[in-house]
């Protein structure tokens, strides 16, 4: 029997598991407002640092571009916590801290966010595909496409195109979109959220000059979208994941064995908000960033899951369709 058959049939016996989850799933204010002050005030610091940099060393200037980002991408899983209503008690205070850093994210709170409870709920469902997840075709559906589609999907699945132009096309781009099927507050979200976009382009060009803003906004946005694209992708996107037809689907299960453990080192897992823990975040949304790691420590089931190292995580680009009859996500060939 393999891990991913023990984990099945030890959660099918674990109906206890989410009471276990509740302790876990409360939001502590005081952390949550820490976690607001040393991330918001050295992301607003750093960018100020930036732009006397240029008059210093260009070196310098690359180099806390580079830490804005990793500050931004913290930025996007308080955001993130905030849409799943886990960050705060308060549905008013998870909106406005939502909203805010949804902003300087470049991303529409109400949009993203209802898009992302379709991907809890579609998550690992190979009938279910195309909900705020990474387009994935089973190896017969590629076979019998036609040469054009072929064509599209190695594109799409070309790691310079999608963590390249694609991360910041999203950002930029896709998100200042409204789709077919909004409804009225998601689309009035998308336009506020651009207007204040517009309005702090024109404000920072009058300050600091409209190039220098550009330039600087525009380098943190990119590797900030890069590393967050990369982070998206590892959560369902590897070695061993399992994916299931609807018939065979099962929430629990899939979060455990079609969701990741990123095991990397602590500095990143404190930037990114502990996201690695992302076969947590599955069985339940609710549980705070900052709780994750001892939901991890104290309950054992949550151990059995096999770590994604980075060295594992690079094999991965490597791999682009779901073999139905292998169970498992291979490579072209």
């Amino acid at each position: 029997m393999n891990s991913n058959n023990k984990i099945k049939n030890k959660v099918s016996s674990t109906s206890f598991l989410y009471k276990k989850l509740e302790q876990y799933s409360k939001p502590d204010t005081r952390k949550s407002i820490l976690q607001i002050i040393n991330t918001f005030l050295p992301y607003i610091g750093i960018w100020i640092l930036i732009f006397y940099s240029f008059t210093i060393s260009y070196w310098i200037s690359a180099f806390l571009i580079i830490l804005a980002a990793g500050f931004l991408v913290r930025l996007f899983i308080i955001f993130h916590d905030c849409g799943h209503g886990s960050f705060f008690k308060s549905k008013k205070a998870n909106t406005i801290i939502g909203m805010l850093f949804g902003i300087l994210a470049f991303t529409p709170y109400y949009k993203w966010h209802n898009q992302h409870m379709r991907h809890h709920a579609t998550v690992g469902n190979l009938d279910k595909r195309g909900e705020g997840d990474v387009w994935t075709m089973t190896r017969e559906e590629y076979l019998n496409a036609n040469k054009w589609k072929r064509f599209k999907y190695r594109i799409y699945r070309n790691p310079f195109v999608f963590f390249g132009i694609g991360s910041l096309f999203l950002f930029l781009v896709m998100n200042r979109l409204t789709k077919k099927g909004m409804d009225r507050k998601e689309r009035m979200n998308v336009y506020y959220t651009n207007l204040i976009l517009i309005s702090i382009f024109i404000v920072m060009g009058s300050i600091i000059g409209f190039g220098t803003y550009l330039i600087v906004q525009l380098s943190i946005l990119y590797i900030a979208s890069m590393i967050g694209l990369w982070l998206f992708y590892l959560q369902h996107q590897y070695e061993n994941v399992n994916w299931f037809r609807n018939s065979e689907w099962d929430f629990q299960t899939v979060a455990l064995s079609g969701s990741s453990f990123l095991k990397f080192p602590k500095i990143l897992h404190w930037f990114s908000g502990n996201i690695g823990f992302h076969h947590i975040h599955h069985i339940n949304a609710r549980i705070p960033n900052y709780h994750l790691e001892k939901c991890y420590k104290d309950i054992p089931i949550f151990q059995q899951v096999k770590p994604v190292t980075f060295r594992i995580s690079l094999k991965s680009l490597k791999l682009r369709l779901w073999d139905e009859k292998k169970q498992k996500l291979v490579a072209y060939s």
